[in-house]
């Protein structure tokens, strides 16, 4: 059956009107501003307002702000540096830590004794050639050498990179260096949100609150994540005292990360491998001193050897320790060398390209748990 327009439109406005008692009723049940003052537009007041009450949208506006957190979020201003930086023109080959012969050639008899030996230990050599001889597999050094095939080829060289910014963020920002969930509030019993970050990704930090014995991270509207599992840039753009410029390398013992400083904006930053209790990377002031495109590092004491061929983007700061590039590494975030400050390929050789002999080095512990006493540290490190 058809209905006349008319019956329509009075059906439809009689549903209207009945439905502003309801609304009216709703509204009045709210506490009207004192004086009778307005609710300000949604926005942000740092400062009270004179003409109206900053309440609903505008209080979590203003609270997000006053945490830092922007609304709508902005991503950091930064951008990831050239991949092909993370390329490198050698073979590497790990041994076994046993004695293993360097010949100078292949041998005939696979048990046939030579002058030379690696010792056992920690040793990595590049290689140019690999033959199998049917009888044993041999590998031709780059110093001319042959080894048997002892030990492990790396067939896998981290291609992480950090992070080039055009202009210095507003807060901090860290990694993640493990696979970790994001919690509700912060504290071990706090309910999770059911997101989980997984391992190398880039967090903004907006405060950091101790809840159970441990630091925790907001890195957004009720989502934190735990501190000592996240490696943080801390933002700043203060040259540390002797630096008499706005260039400088600074690296957080704590934190694990470096950050690079010039014309006091923020230019670079990544994830680091420090020394490692009792082979601390040492605290202070520094000067690179020496670069050196690849490197042979070595340590001939029998209860610490160590033979590291082809350590690229190398550059001294203080006595053996140096910035450069570890090929053996899979993972950063913590410590793990040998005193020297141990970054991916990648970022080791955007380093090398922009630092200058005579460029500051920056190296910190906020903890202030490295020791200092000059006694306790070495001449050689890697």
């Amino acid at each position: 059956m058809k209905r006349s327009p008319i019956l329509l439109l009075s059906i439809a406005l009689s549903v209207i009107f009945a439905s502003f008692p309801v609304l009216a009723q709703n509204a009045s049940s709210q506490t009207e501003p004192a004086g009778g003052a307005v609710l300000c537009p949604p926005g942000v007041y740092l400062e009270a307002p004179g003409d109206c009450v900053p309440l609903g949208p505008s209080a979590y506006l203003t609270d997000l702000a006053r945490m830092g957190i922007p609304y709508p979020p902005r991503p950091l201003p930064a951008y990831k540096p050239d991949p092909a930086l993370t390329e490198i023109p050698y073979h590497y080959f790990r041994l076994d830590p046993e004695p293993v012969p360097i010949y100078a050639g292949i041998p005939s008899d696979p048990n046939a004794g030579s002058g030379q030996y690696f010792p056992p230990g920690f040793v990595y050599i590049s290689y140019i050639d690999r033959v199998d001889t049917g009888r044993g597999i041999y590998y031709l050094t780059q110093s001319g050498g042959w080894i048997p095939g002892k030990g492990a080829r790396v067939s896998e060289i981290s291609t992480f990179q950090g992070l080039l910014f055009h202009e210095t963020p507003r807060h901090d920002f860290g990694w993640t260096f493990e696979d970790i969930p994001i919690k509700r509030a912060p504290g071990y019993n706090a309910p999770n949100t059911g997101k989980r970050l997984r391992p190398y990704t880039v967090i903004p930090i907006y405060a950091t609150q101790n809840v159970d014995g441990a630091d925790w991270n907001l890195i957004g509207p009720d989502q934190w994540v735990e501190a000592r599992k996240v490696a943080r840039v801390v933002v700043n753009t203060t040259p540390p005292d002797g630096v008499p410029d706005g260039r400088w390398i600074e690296v957080n013992l704590a934190e694990q990360t470096l950050a690079v400083y010039e014309n006091y904006e923020l230019i670079f930053a990544t994830v680091i491998a420090s020394g490692m209790e009792p082979f601390w990377t040492r605290p202070g002031l520094f000067q690179i001193y020496e670069k050196k495109e690849t490197e042979t590092m070595r340590n001939n004491d029998p209860s610490d050897f160590y033979y590291l061929d082809n350590v690229p983007w190398t550059m001294y700061f203080d006595k053996a320790r140096a910035l450069h590039g570890a090929y053996w590494r899979t993972r950063f975030g913590f410590p793990q060398s040998h005193g020297c400050v141990n970054l991916s390929i990648g970022d080791a050789h955007w380093l090398f390209n922009w630092a200058n002999v005579g460029d500051w080095v920056w190296v910190h512990d906020p903890t202030g748990q490295t020791p200092t006493d000059p006694s306790l540290y070495n001449d050689w490190a890697y």
